[in-house]
């Protein structure tokens, strides 16, 4: 029979690996920074079981992604930072300060109010802070630069979009979208640097995401739903050239081009 731990088992045993004298070797010379890469990975493969519906592999993945908190806590406990407890102490006081229709007698209407509510508490909590910190509070302030640069991207024009800094039409988000094409295009038309042309680029993959923003469409979702459609399509160009025997090496663009073309059309007759 499996033994039962609890947080507190988990927490001993986070000291133990990074005793300098007992503990593993590898967690002992770990740090914030090269430990991060880790946690993002733990977080993008809790995404992964959840998508494919694997309660187990959720489970375990949880668990993956709590040890990282537990082990980044560990970290800070070692500088006099703070404590896990501390870290427990700090989302149980946030969760109630922006709950107060749960945990005191305010009203909330339904969830879009709750969402309003929930943005406005979270804006008063940055206005205190950029004061604490002696700088003029930002509508941008908070979105963290460690997120996916598209997510990112998404949750900079939402907020600007909160204080008026938007158009209001999304007609007019494809105009500048048509603007910064032709943009790409001329700077490469151009040879301008692989500087200029990354910003050429990046602009209009910023204006994509803002595209994506007004038309109420999930980006990401739409993106891993573009990837998924060409993995399946040109897998079916692989199997298609293998009955011929051939590989895609073997192959020329033009015969991998007219098959790819005949995928599509087998999919729309499905």
């Amino acid at each position: 029979m499996q033994q039962e731990y609890s947080i507190s088992d988990l927490l001993e045993i986070m000291r133990k690996l990074r005793n300098p004298e007992t503990g593993c070797p590898w967690d002992i010379e770990q740090t914030f920074e090269t430990i991060a890469p880790y946690t993002i990975e733990e977080a993008y493969e809790v995404d992964g079981a959840i998508r494919s519906k694997d309660m187990g592999a959720l489970e375990d993945e949880l668990g993956d992604l709590l040890f990282q908190t537990v082990f980044h806590a560990r970290i800070a406990e070692e500088k006099g930072a703070f404590s896990f407890d501390n870290v427990v102490s700090a989302v149980c006081d946030k969760m109630v300060r922006r709950h107060p229709h749960v945990f005191s007698d305010t009203d909330i209407a339904d969830a879009d109010a709750q969402t309003e509510a929930w943005e406005k508490q979270k804006a008063k909590e940055r206005a205190k802070k950029a004061k604490m910190a002696g700088t003029l509070p930002s509508a941008l302030d908070g979105v963290s630069i460690g997120l996916p640069a598209l997510l990112r991207a998404i949750k900079l024009q939402k907020r600007a979009a909160r204080v008026g800094f938007d158009w209001p039409e999304t007609t007019q988000v494809l105009d500048k979208l048509q603007e910064e094409c032709e943009e790409l295009v001329e700077a490469h038309n151009d040879s301008h640097s692989q500087e200029h042309l990354r910003e050429e680029f990046g602009d209009l993959l910023f204006v994509m995401a803002n595209l994506a923003r007004h038309m109420k469409i999930d980006a990401e979702q739409a993106l891993r739903e573009a990837n998924a459609k060409f993995e399946r399509r040109f897998h079916s160009v692989e199997l298609k050239l293998s009955e011929r025997g051939k590989t895609p090496e073997q192959s020329s663009l033009d015969e991998m081009d007219q098959l790819w073309d005949e995928v599509k059309i087998e999919e729309r007759d499905i």
